[in-house]
């Protein structure tokens, strides 16, 4: 299990703060999460997604995960 937190806009587009997933990869993890909370959808392309602190390609094993963080643009400096 992976345990994903979303931040600011992400946050309000998934209505909740944090969660617990169990999906195998991150492009699993992606599509799961725009299934289960589908105002992600127009946001989550240009959100990063870091694993456990990185970016990583759709391909990436989740296995050995910890944490990943959803983070829209920010704006500001």
């Amino acid at each position: 299990m992976i345990e994903v937190r979303y931040f600011a806009a992400a946050r309000e587009a998934a209505g909740i703060a944090s969660e617990s997933r169990g999906e195998a990869t991150v492009g699993e993890l992606r599509a799961a999460m725009v299934r289960d909370h589908p105002a992600l959808e127009r946001l989550l392309g240009h959100c990063a997604l870091l694993v456990d602190g990185a970016r990583r390609a759709d391909e990436h094993p989740l296995d050995q995960a910890v944490e990943a963080d959803v983070l829209p643009p920010f704006a500001g400096g």
